[in-house]
């Protein structure tokens, strides 16, 4: 007989996973950045700073914090979100039922948004749980009963819960800089930087840095996008498990995401920009709608079919 798995089994293994992710991407963002600025400029022997590092990381750093602060503000107005209105049955509604998550989280009560489209989704954006916002599609108020809005409003204020819009900013921070040196390495190596660097410093040790260099600056921005999927991946799941333990109802969610895979037609909430921050991704392509090993690795979220599957499991291990 198999392990029945629960949410704080789910809760604990995906946050190691996070934390891993995190760590990961530093080591390759590390690595790069050493051997850019070694090989460029002869850090540490010849530079005792490591410029392009530094200089990636203020660019990239610059934009996740105007992204941090300013970036739900921006998110909301790009998809034409306005205050929910507490005078409409089915908005007061709603704003019930993220105050009743607001008591089980523990959290501050966020902004509450309407989204005026069909397409059925829900995100939540804000830098920390006291600037908070949670965004609900009308299409999602029409196809959910009660409960499995309140499943879904769960795992929107679980996001804020676990800051994972902190996580996520990181995470592009990080994703950036990888990807601004990979670019520095590979034009001073086409523009004669690199034939400039190996006329002053021959050697094999010079050759192997080349070669680490080259390599990396293709395949770094890749792997770092792939490591960036992959944690928003971990944190959707971690959202459910949190979800299920809001509302000690993991099927609610499992039932809202039934009915949300079924009703994604017309045209998706935001862009590619926002797509990793709604309840179920707004990006539709022919591979995105397959389940196999390689559709999952370029997507924002897991299969929608295995988060149900997590949550039916999470419903006959209570």
């Amino acid at each position: 007989m198999s392990e029945i798995i629960t949410f704080y089994d789910l809760q604990r293994k995906n946050l190691r996973k996070t934390i891993f992710l995190i760590i990961f991407f530093l080591v390759i963002a590390g690595v790069i950045g050493f051997l850019v600025d070694s090989y460029f400029l002869g850090f540490p022997q010849k530079s005792s700073f490591p410029f392009a590092t530094f200089i990636a990381l203020l660019i990239s750093g610059t934009q996740s914090l105007v992204s941090y602060f300013n970036g739900d503000k921006i998110v909301l107005f790009s998809v034409g979100a306005r205050p929910a209105n507490p005078e409409i049955f089915e908005e007061k509604q709603l704003i019930n039922i993220v105050e009743e998550m607001k008591i089980a989280s523990g959290l501050p009560m966020p902004k509450v948004y309407i989204i005026e489209t069909d397409v059925p989704n829900a995100f939540a954006t804000g830098r920390d749980p006291e600037h908070s916002s949670v965004a609900v599609t009308r299409g999602l108020m029409k196809i959910l009963n009660r409960e499995e809005l309140q499943g879904v409003i769960g795992h929107e204020m679980a996001h804020i819960r676990n800051r994972d819009i902190l996580t996520m900013t990181v995470a592009a921070t990080l994703l950036g800089i990888i990807v601004l040196l990979s670019d520095l390495a590979l034009r001073g190596l086409w523009w004669g930087g690199g034939r400039r660097r190996r006329d002053r410093g021959k050697g094999s040790g010079n050759a192997i840095v080349l070669i680490l260099l080259l390599v990396l600056a293709i395949l770094a921005p890749i792997i770092a996008r792939l490591i960036f999927l992959a944690i928003s991946r971990s944190r959707e799941y971690l959202a459910d498990a949190s979800s299920a333990e809001l509302t000690r109802n993991p099927v609610a969610l499992a039932k809202a995401l039934e009915k949300l895979a079924l009703n994604q037609k017309g045209k998706p909430i935001g862009n590619k920009a926002v797509s990793h921050m709604c309840v179920v991704s707004p990006l539709r392509s022919s591979l995105m709608e397959k389940e196999n090993f390689w559709a999952n690795l370029w997507s924002t979220h897991p299969p929608i079919q295995k988060r149900i599957f997590y949550l039916k499991r999470m419903a006959h291990a209570a």
